[in-house]
């Protein structure tokens, strides 16, 4: 399955969602573009969850270019498309590699915001692409966390290292950052606790990671990946200005698009926290994660709309 052909089949639900509010708002021969018209358009798309800042900014270009004509759907949308394309725009950014390797990866997020899953995903992606791959499970709170992390590494062919129940998260990390060193991995991906962004000491414990991972090898880690529920909405965006002030987070994994028909969070996330989107969760299986390039994104979430 193509980038596009992944990006329509995780937006399903958001696709639908605008290709009957947005229909909804045209006739066969056209709409006068009015005070209502705007009205019923901001409405559809703050729907989608793309936030009220970016609505704003695209009813601002629609009315600009079409206040008291009568247009043709395809007409507003490519104005539409053309805006987000804007507020999205960023370098493709997949996970950055360091030569000589391990490439470490820190994975954070909330409790349920499919930590898990993603990282078995970025696995399963590396090993696609022949790297090999140790698994650091240092969420040590959840025995069924690791248990999960530990069946997907059985599964896809990478090592793990666990810690006792309860332990220090950190020393977990340390001992997989020194196993991957052993074993001249080309990724250490460090899953951790799930936690609350307002949980002071459990974000501490986040940054003390982070500072061990660093005594091991200069600027590790190379990436910290925040994984962001998209369910959640407008809530994710807080979890985000959190996370990234406890450690330093380089980009976002959205998960579970396809659950929502809240799609367009990714736009509210990428306008008020600037972090670069690396990869959206599309589905369920190992290689449903596909790597956000905006353009296919927005054409994927308007395709046929019109």
């Amino acid at each position: 399955m193509g980038l596009f052909d992944k990006f329509k089949a995780g937006l399903k639900k958001t696709h639908q969602l605008l290709k009957t509010d947005v229909r909804d708002l045209f006739k066969s021969e056209g709409r006068l573009v009015d005070d209502g018209f705007l009205d019923d358009l901001m409405s559809a798309l703050i729907k989608t969850d793309m936030g009220v800042r970016a609505t704003g900014e695209i009813i601002g270009d629609v009315r600009s270019e079409f206040r008291g004509r009568v247009v043709e759907m395809s007409e507003v949308l490519a104005t539409v498309k053309k805006k987000l394309k804007g507020i999205l725009s960023q370098n493709e950014a997949p996970v950055r590699l360091v030569e000589g390797g391990p490439t470490v990866i820190m994975v954070a997020g909330v409790n349920g915001a499919g930590k898990t899953t993603s990282i078995a995903k970025l696995t399963h992606l590396f090993i696609s692409q022949g790297k090999k791959v140790v698994l650091g499970a240092a969420d040590t709170f959840r025995a069924a966390a690791v248990e999960q992390l530990t069946v997907w590494a059985g599964r896809l062919g990478a090592e793990i290292v666990k810690g006792e129940s309860g332990g220090d998260p950190a020393s977990v990390a340390h001992r997989a950052v020194a196993k991957a060193l052993e074993t001249r991995a080309d990724v250490c991906i460090i899953d951790t606790a799930g936690r609350l962004q307002t949980q002071q000491n459990l974000m501490q414990q986040l940054t003390k990671i982070h500072r061990v991972i660093g005594k091991q090898i200069p600027d590790a880690p190379h990436e910290v990946l925040l994984v962001l529920d998209a369910t959640t909405g407008q809530n994710a965006i807080s979890q985000a200005k959190h996370f990234t002030e406890a450690v330093h987070c380089t980009g976002i994994v959205l998960a579970k698009i396809d659950g929502t028909a809240k799609g367009g969070v990714v736009v509210a996330i990428r306008q008020q926290v600037g972090l670069p989107v690396k990869y959206v969760g599309v589905g369920e299986k190992p290689d449903d994660l596909a790597l956000f390039v905006p353009d296919e994104f927005v054409e994927a979430m308007f395709d046929d709309v019109a």
